[in-house]
């Protein structure tokens, strides 16, 4: 069918702006395009979430422009096909949009596929580590586990579960240890939320990983793995879809973080002073906390502790392939006493 105009006018953007604009217009019109025109409203191309994240694992920022991610070859229609050719074209070509052009290709509409927002019921396996210590969030954690802790009036673990469930996922397995007994009387078999939830009870800390280990799935399905304290606008079934086209057995979501030199920084050679830097960026990918596994993954760990980036390493040993989502989205790792009160601050205006 076709959007109201007045929604895709809004996923237009001039040829000028950068990666961040294209950002910001993917996260607030949510139709998970972005037209770029040019001065007199011929379109020169699309951009998708996937070409947005190719360019940052690329090396490029939020300043790069978006003709550098932009894809110019783009399937377009006339504004006189049919929608059941649409419907095939997006079919036949794997997309979700289509721009409606008229004969000097200006865009004039936008095709989108009717069940876009209908999310498929997924029967991954949705793994949350529940069990730390939250040794950091004293006193906050002294008579609460830390994925119970209330963010915006429930606890940051019923956000993770609601938002999971949004997306189609309906069952869910919580790894417990510290005060695992309080999680376990609040959730219950999932009941109340409408889901399907299980536990895995830790004997000792196993790790960000080596809960994994206790894990008997069902089926061979990809699972996703989130920590519990990781709260994020993350879309955890485009997580898993990537997973599953790179043919990964585990992904890992990343970050770009970047840190400000506070000093000026020169450069030598020798004794020689070959050049200088006042105060450099440095920009890095961390380990968001959201992951995608394989089941093989699994044959790798014993009842004993591990962490995530172990696990990798010993996937990346056995030549098993290992890949990183980049992620844009907002992510906040509640860890500190100041992460949970701007948990709670910022809550309604993004993370969700």
């Amino acid at each position: 069918m076709e959007i109201p105009k007045e929604i895709w006018r809004q996923a237009i953007l001039p040829i000028n702006a950068t990666i961040g604009d294209a950002i910001k217009n993917l996260d607030q019109v949510a139709i998970k395009i972005v037209l770029v025109v040019d001065e007199l409203g011929v379109l020169a191309g699309t951009i998708s979430d996937g070409d947005v994240r190719r360019g940052l694992l690329d090396g490029l920022d939020m300043s790069s422009p978006v003709t550098s991610i932009i894809h110019r070859n783009a399937v377009v229609v006339p504004p006189e096909l049919g929608r059941e050719l649409v419907m095939q074209l997006m079919t036949a070509n794997k997309i979700q949009q289509i721009p409606v052009v008229d004969d000097q290709h200006r865009i004039i509409g936008l095709h989108l596929w009717s069940e876009i927002t209908a999310p498929p019921n997924r029967p991954n396996l949705m793994v949350i580590m529940a069990g730390g210590k939250g040794t950091r969030l004293r006193p906050h954690t002294e008579n609460c586990p830390k994925p119970l802790l209330p963010v915006a009036g429930k606890p940051m673990l019923e956000h993770i579960i609601e938002r999971s469930k949004a997306e189609g996922f309906n069952h869910f397995v919580l790894s417990i240890h510290y005060l695992g007994h309080m999680i376990e009387e609040y959730f219950g078999s999932g009941d109340r939320l409408g889901v399907r939830i299980d536990y895995l009870r830790e004997e000792s800390p196993l790790g960000t990983a080596g809960a994994l280990g206790l894990l008997r799935p069902s089926s061979n399905d990809p699972f996703v793995v989130t920590n519990g304290d990781v709260i994020t606008d993350i879309r955890y079934g485009e997580l898993l879809d990537f997973h599953i086209r790179h043919g990964a057995a585990g992904t890992m979501a990343v970050r770009v973080h970047e840190w400000h030199h506070p000093f000026g920084v020169v450069q030598t050679q020798g004794v020689e002073i070959i050049g200088f830097e006042e105060k450099p960026i440095t920009r890095s990918h961390i380990n968001a906390g959201v992951y995608a596994l394989d089941p093989a993954a699994l044959n790798l760990l014993s009842n004993e502790h591990c962490d995530m980036p172990t696990l990798f390493e010993r996937l990346q040993s056995k030549d098993l392939r290992t890949v990183a989502y980049p992620m844009h989205e907002p992510w906040l790792d509640v860890g500190r006493p100041l992460d949970l009160h701007l948990a709670n601050s910022e809550h309604t205006e993004g993370v969700d």
